[in-house]
């Protein structure tokens, strides 16, 4: 087994004794068989951001996607931060942004990398800098937004529908289970 991070468990963090596969509340985890320890693989909090600024959606291309690829500003929820903190610092340290404003989309579960999204409309303003996780970014005009049929898509479907804007899934390659593709 492996968390979402794709690390695999062999050995026990606390005591280093090789672990066991083993039923615990309902479901096969990795335990250990010494010190009791289980490793629950629970999905890892993401927050998303839908960012509106100047009257346009800011989508990101992350250097490690593909060229033509973009989508929201997301990143991990930090220890001791509220998801309306996690936005606005993500925010501000991909595109150099100051949030205005924070209103939640709603939440989305993204199985493939074991993770559950929490994507809010993120009203913005500033000058956009480039922080170094990111390699383009484009202004759309809610009009002309298409929305992706996985991640973090789902929550830019849910904003355009909560406007009254139309839209159509755009159609995506078959992906590979183990490709890197963007929420």
């Amino acid at each position: 087994m492996s968390d979402a991070a794709g690390a695999s468990w062999t050995y026990c963090p606390r005591c280093a004794t090789p672990l066991v596969k083993r039923h615990e509340a309902g479901a096969l985890r990795l335990a250990c068989p010494a010190c009791e320890f289980v490793h629950w693989d629970n999905p890892l909090p993401v927050i998303a951001a839908l960012i509106e600024y100047e009257g346009k959606v800011l989508l990101a291309r992350n250097r490690a996607w593909s060229n033509g690829m973009f989508g929201l500003v997301t990143g991990f929820l930090e220890r001791d931060e509220t998801p309306q903190a996690g936005v606005a610092r993500e925010v501000k340290e991909e595109t150099g942004l100051k949030v205005e404003s924070t209103a939640l989309i709603g939440v989305y579960e993204f199985m493939r990398k074991n993770e559950v999204i929490m994507a809010y409309h993120a009203i913005s303003s500033g000058t956009i800098e480039l922080g170094e996780e990111l390699a383009d970014v484009r202004l759309v005009a809610p009009e002309r937004l298409r929305p992706w049929p996985m991640g973090t898509g789902y929550a830019v479907a849910d904003w355009l529908a909560a406007r009254g804007l139309p839209y159509k899934f755009i159609e995506l390659p078959l992906i590979e289970a183990t490709a890197g593709a963007s929420s």
